[in-house]
């Protein structure tokens, strides 16, 4: 147990260091020498969790969506709060930052980006089929198409929130998002049950817990 918790800590050093490298000099600039100084770990230890720096960044992106947070009774309710505690976590925790930061990177050569943002529509298509499941979205949504727009729109609202105030104001943005959006596809009697508060998120991380990622490769 102890050795799985040692290499679970070393994981994430290296994966804190390359997120700091990356951030600073960008996917394409940034070399293994430079995660390795920063990490201060040995080049068979980064080896051992990751086997290439695409693999790093692949590493980085899977932390976007490595939380656990409590259920709730409504679905569309978690896809709320999944969406306000991203944007708290994409202001308060580095590696959420560098994992947005390497998916909307186009200068990053020789990088996929397509998993970053397949993974996170993977995740909202989930919920949104079992909001329509359980009777919680007008008969017109199809959970694919809604879960590819809802990407798209936190991209965006994230993006300009960072240009305008280094995404200070990122928790009120995803609000607005929310309360133009969910009209169009909940029914009245569960988006009127909704808590859609930009102080809501803060809570919900406290109640939350990370999730182990599965080590790439």
């Amino acid at each position: 147990m102890a050795r799985q918790e040692r290499a679970i800590r070393t994981r994430r050093t290296i994966l804190e260091a390359a997120a700091a490298v990356f951030d600073e000099r960008g996917y394409t600039s940034a070399t293994i020498g430079e995660i390795l100084e920063r990490a201060g770990v040995t080049k068979g230890a980064l080896y051992f969790h990751f086997g290439s720096k695409e693999e790093l960044a692949l590493g980085i992106f899977e932390e976007q969506l490595a939380i656990s947070l409590p259920p709730q009774p409504s679905k569309l309710q978690e896809l709320v709060d999944s969406g306000l505690v991203l944007a708290l976590r994409l202001r308060t925790e580095p590696l959420v930052r560098a994992s947005v930061g390497l998916a909307l990177d186009q200068g990053a050569l020789g990088l996929d980006r397509t998993p970053a943002f397949g993974m996170w529509i993977d995740q909202t298509r989930r919920t949104l089929a079992e909001a329509k499941a359980g009777g919680e979205l007008l008969p017109h949504v199809d959970p694919t198409e809604t879960a590819e727009v809802l990407v798209a729109s936190f991209s965006g609202v994230q993006l300009l929130s960072q240009l305008r105030c280094q995404r200070e104001d990122l928790e009120h943005r995803v609000v607005i998002l929310f309360h133009h959006l969910l009209p169009g596809i909940a029914v009245p009697a569960v988006l009127a049950r909704l808590d859609i508060s930009e102080n809501r998120a803060a809570g919900l991380v406290a109640q939350g817990r990370l999730e182990p990622v599965a080590e790439a490769g």
